[in-house]
């Protein structure tokens, strides 16, 4: 009929082999704790390194990670350790959740360990302060022998670990990491897609952080649907505007690791940013709501960069500017959403007209 098949590269694999690999899984959080679990239920070998003794200990003797997924069992032939070096020593592959504060101070410090061609896939959704630089930049530049990939997408780790359907993106230049992640991860459960755009799917999953804080405030005044419809397409053009400044495909914010991941975010109370931003919403203290969540909450630290960053690039963001003036100048929740309202528009959708603000 002519119609051109996708290449296995543009999907997940639907029947995946369940040859065993040994890999690594830096990083004992809840995303960590997800993605180990996905891999040893697909047959792997799951070197997981975390750097609490006790942490380690208790996955080890009875399977649960009770500070971050206490009701989950992570099955398989998972072996949790505090040595790094061990665990990247015996990895074919080595994801790499570490949040964005330690990522280069750990990778720097175990910089030897990575191996030649080895292949390095980060799951970090953040943004260096210095040079506001992303995690697969960190990673070109403090191990540029290994082969550098980035995992974004609609990833809620409480959902991967329940084997609800998901589906994510892997984004890597070349062509042999995209495959081989899609055949590690790929399951009933859990589609692989994938993107040569690296810069905007990992640009994508750092930046939706942020508008998933306006969700959350906005549900918590009880703003309405018609103004969080508003508030998550009205995010998506000025994060879509950002990125193609920087260098991103435009495209790229139309699938899972831009539009996909930010309804998740901006939607759902699992997500960690939404229930920071609807603590806020009802009036808590942002150091309170963040003391509360007890884990870290990386659009807090984004939206400080952006906003400094946007600035510097002259990029229009009224949304990241309303939030870091409620966040942290003291402003109040109406005023913002009143000057928000009066400003000028433009296009309701980025790249159609010509730019005017």
């Amino acid at each position: 009929n002519g119609t051109t098949m996708p290449e296995k590269n543009d999907r997940g694999p639907t029947n995946v082999s369940r040859t065993g690999h040994d890999v690594a899984v830096l990083g004992g959080g809840s995303f960590g704790s997800a993605m180990a679990k996905v891999l040893g239920e697909n047959g792997h070998t799951v070197h997981f390194w975390m750097r609490d003794e006790a942490q380690a200990d208790e996955i080890r003797d009875t399977g649960i990670n009770s500070r971050y997924m206490p009701d989950v069992a992570l099955t398989g032939d998972i072996q949790p350790t505090t040595s790094l070096p061990e665990a990247v020593g015996n990895a074919e592959i080595v994801f790499v959740a570490i949040h964005s504060k330690a990522f280069r101070s750990v990778i720097r410090e175990n910089s030897s360990e990575f191996r030649e061609g080895q292949i390095v896939v980060s799951l970090t959704k953040g943004i260096e302060e210095h040079g506001f630089k992303l995690m697969s930049e960190i990673l070109q530049e403090e191990i540029p022998r290994s082969r550098i990939g980035v995992l974004s997408g609609p990833n809620l780790a409480g959902e991967i670990v329940s084997q609800d359907l998901t589906a994510t993106v892997i984004a890597a230049k070349d062509p042999d990491v995209r495959r081989t992640v899609q055949e590690l991860l790929g399951c009933e459960y859990l589609r692989v897609y994938a993107n040569v755009d690296v810069y905007g799917v990992e640009l994508a999953g750092a930046l939706k952080n942020i508008y998933a804080i306006v969700a959350g405030l906005a549900s918590a005044r009880k703003l309405g649907e018609n103004a969080k419809a508003m508030l998550i397409t009205r995010g998506l053009a000025e994060m879509s505007r950002f990125a193609v400044s920087l260098g991103a495909n435009p495209m790229t914010f139309m699938g899972l690791a831009g539009v996909g991941d930010l309804i998740v975010t901006c939607t759902s109370p699992k997500s960690r940013n939404y229930r920071v931003g609807y603590a806020v919403g009802n009036g808590q203290a942002l150091d309170d709501a963040v003391a509360e969540l007890g884990q870290v909450a990386e659009g807090i630290y984004t939206l400080k960069l952006v906003k400094e960053k946007s600035e510097a690039i002259g990029i229009y963001m009224p949304l990241v500017r309303g939030l870091y003036e409620i966040l942290y100048d003291g402003a109040s929740i109406s005023a913002v959403i009143n000057s928000l309202m009066m400003s000028v528009q433009n296009s309701d959708v980025e790249f159609i007209l010509p730019r005017t603000i």
